[in-house]
């Protein structure tokens, strides 16, 4: 869907202490998370993006993998070459049993 020049990283493969750039709106992020994560919705992206590390490893995270594909295709077009997609995004993520957190009191989910 994004081309071969998007690197996709599946869920058990990202590690511990990984850069997880989270680009799901507000209402799914407060929903669930992986601990640690960053939040910037997609479209803040272009106006926010000397927060994404250019030195280290970066995973870009969304429900399923396609807004995260086109962020991950976005930075790699804008100079960053460390960023890669998570396939399947939270879903597979939680499927994998990797943990999550909410910020809303409630069990994490992925919405």
């Amino acid at each position: 869907m994004f081309g071969s020049e998007v690197p996709h990283v599946s869920a058990g493969e990202v590690e511990v202490g990984a850069y997880l750039l989270d680009v799901r709106e507000p209402d799914e992020w407060e929903a669930g998370h992986a601990p640690g994560a960053h939040h910037v919705p997609m479209m803040e992206v272009p106006a926010r993006m000397a927060e994404v590390p250019a030195d280290s490893e970066v995973v870009v995270v969304c429900r399923s993998g396609g807004r995260s594909g086109q962020v991950t295709s976005y930075l790699r077009g804008n100079g960053w070459d460390n960023v890669r997609n998570l396939s399947g995004g939270m879903q597979a993520w939680a499927a994998a049993g990797r943990d999550m957190v909410s910020e809303n009191g409630q069990p994490a989910r992925v919405l």
